[in-house]
């Protein structure tokens, strides 16, 4: 009887009887994943593509995207015209976004003084005669990097004018300080304090 059942019951390799689904189950297999899958026998595996990707991500990332805003209808025929055009634009400030140059700014008002600064160009004028005909209507704020003129000397020297002032002071302030004398105790000042170190 014993043999019998030998005989009849799977060997424990074989697929094992599962009583839940009613069928036989397949043997369990290892939870470990192949050598291939964790990158071994093929140096570093994924690790190095993924660098490649993350490298390539970042330098998309920090790479500066000059965005030009000048329209296709804007600019010149006259390559020479164009780049001049261009030059005077990367000098004058947008009203609009006050830290961007017309050549940058998508503003209508940027626009406009695009299109006047070619117009003048077309005309005839030269690059300072455009730069004085914008400031004439804008003020000398509209340039980026304003001129030295009478009207601008205070602007371009009150940083260096402060900062003399405020070394003068310093100085003045410092040695007034060292020259001072001390002042000297009186004899009952010094008979108070005598008494007092005496009772500690």
């Amino acid at each position: 009887m014993t043999a019998r059942i030998k005989d009849i019951a799977p060997h424990p390799a074989a697929a094992t009887f599962s009583p839940q689904a009613g069928r036989r189950a397949d043997p369990p297999t290892s939870a470990i994943p192949s050598p291939g899958l964790r990158g071994e026998g093929h140096g570093e595996g994924l690790g190095r593509p993924t660098l490649r990707r993350l490298f390539l991500c970042l330098a998309l990332l920090f790479t500066p995207i000059h965005a030009l805003a000048v329209n296709p209808d804007e600019v010149l025929a006259d390559p020479a015209l164009e780049q001049r055009a261009r030059a005077l634009s990367a000098e004058l400030r947008c009203m609009v976004c006050q830290n961007q140059s017309i050549d940058d700014s998508n503003a209508e008002l940027a626009r406009d003084l695009r299109i006047v600064v070619r117009e003048r160009l077309v005309d005839g004028d030269t690059d300072e005669q455009v730069l004085d005909y914008v400031v004439s209507r804008y003020g000398e704020f509209v340039l980026l990097k304003p001129r030295l003129s009478v009207r601008t000397i205070a602007l371009w020297g009150a940083p260096a004018t402060l900062a003399i002032i405020g070394l003068i002071v310093a100085v003045v302030y410092t040695r007034r300080r060292a020259v001072q004398p001390v002042a000297k105790l009186s004899p009952e000042e010094e008979a108070r304090l005598r008494r007092v170190l005496d009772a500690e």
